[in-house]
């Protein structure tokens, strides 16, 4: 028994040496991507009028989603809506870097389209996720209630057989 209780516990100390590699190495790892974030966020003016109403946009658009979960239709609207908004995001990207003079402080749509993706095409993806997400859920329901339906209907030909 104490064989095995010193096996264990050196079964446990190699294995916590294994994690903490692991959680330093891919802490040294992500050190960099983080750095890079920290540093496109701080090169925003998050106070220029437009963005707040990109923002809010996004923001009304999620309660929006949320709120009406219920109602497929309307969802699959939104879900078409926000793809399209997708779609459209390198020649948005264009446009609003030609234009920026007018409505922004600096420059932040460039050809690579970084800021457009991140700040634009990255919630829209997220949330047309979110409706389909809904939509299986809402189609999982609708299976088991057609499935029970269908067994009620089996049960009720079966009884009226036997009667």
């Amino acid at each position: 028994m104490e064989e095995l209780q010193a096996a264990m516990e050196e079964h446990m100390k190699l294995m916590a040496d294994l994690v903490e590699k692991f959680s330093a190495e891919l802490r040294s790892g992500l050190q960099p991507a983080y750095e890079n974030f920290m540093g496109f966020f701080h090169a925003i003016n998050w106070k220029e009028p437009w963005l707040i109403g990109v923002l809010s946009f996004h923001v009304l658009l999620l309660l929006i989603i949320i709120f009406s979960r219920k109602h497929v239709n309307f969802q699959m609207c939104l879900f078409l809506l926000s793809l399209a908004g997708v779609y459209l995001a390198e020649r948005l990207n264009t446009f609003l870097g030609e234009h920026w003079k007018s409505f922004a402080g600096q420059n932040y749509f460039d050809s690579s389209g970084l800021f457009i993706s991140v700040l634009w095409s990255g919630p829209l993806l997220v949330f047309a996720m979110i409706i389909l997400v809904n939509t299986l859920f809402s189609l999982c329901h609708l299976i088991v209630r057609w499935k029970k339906a269908e067994l009620r209907h089996r049960a009720r030909l079966a009884r009226d057989k036997q009667e």
